[in-house]
């Protein structure tokens, strides 16, 4: 299992958001190239970078700090917030991105993300953000209708490299990871999905680690306040 350490962007400061909620924002430095260097040092290969700016606008807003992630960060980066039309997926594999989450257009225009993911197997993510199992889109300012799971199987045979699951209600509280949810929604398509949301601390990799279809697990928040050490986590994922 992959652990993702994350780099959420805010105003060109790495931050982490209480909820998905911008003005809950908790600073945590002003130099994300140099975040993504110490994740490096600490044994990450692999990097999620979020432009909240970006997912709010609808295109990119923290493209220079993201470009500075990718050139400082030896390993694959993955990243998401705004990234809603061909340009945008083109513009970020060509500078080095390994892999482009997307997330409000996938439930908004499927057909752009199974074209994207024609044309870059494997390189293109479906972000499946949950309130109370109904997708939420827009930076998760809106909930539809739609079950998390329903969203996941329309793109079962698109060649998407995997659905990254996000528990909105537990991002950055530190609550655990809702290993239930993300273990069922594993179990109901056949796609690798990665756990997102609320990681607390290492028996939350512990949880997670060996799960059928689990592919890797973002964490940010126990990381930035030491309740969780990113190589022990490394360790335990391998």
């Amino acid at each position: 299992m992959i652990v993702f350490p994350a780099i959420d962007l805010k105003a060109g400061q790495v931050v982490r958001l209480a909820e998905g909620d911008m003005d809950r924002a908790t600073v945590y430095g002003d130099n994300p190239a140099a975040q993504a260097k110490l994740f490096a040092d600490a044994g990450a290969t692999h990097l999620h970078v979020v432009d909240l700016d970006g997912a709010f606008a609808g295109a990119s807003v923290n493209g220079d700090a993201v470009a500075g992630i990718v050139a400082a960060f030896p390993g694959k980066v993955q990243l998401g917030g705004g990234i809603r039309n061909r340009a945008a997926v083109e513009r970020w594999l060509g500078l080095g991105v390994e892999r482009v989450v997307i997330g409000t257009a996938a439930l908004e225009d499927p057909d752009f993300v199974r074209d994207a993911a024609a044309a870059h197997p494997e390189r293109i993510v479906v972000a499946v953000d949950a309130r109370d199992g109904f997708v939420a889109i827009k930076g998760w300012a809106d909930v539809s209708t739609v079950p998390v799971a329903d969203l996941g199987k329309r793109f079962e045979d698109a060649g998407v490299a995997a659905l990254l699951f996000t528990d909105v209600g537990r991002d950055g509280l530190l609550k655990g990871c809702n290993v239930a949810a993300t273990t069922a929604l594993a179990r109901e398509v056949a796609i690798p999905v990665i756990a997102s949301g609320g990681v607390a601390g290492i028996e939350d990799i512990h949880a997670l680690t060996g799960q059928p279809g689990i592919e890797g697990v973002i964490t940010g928040r126990a990381l930035y306040d030491g309740r969780l050490d990113l190589a022990e986590a490394i360790r335990v994922a391998a």
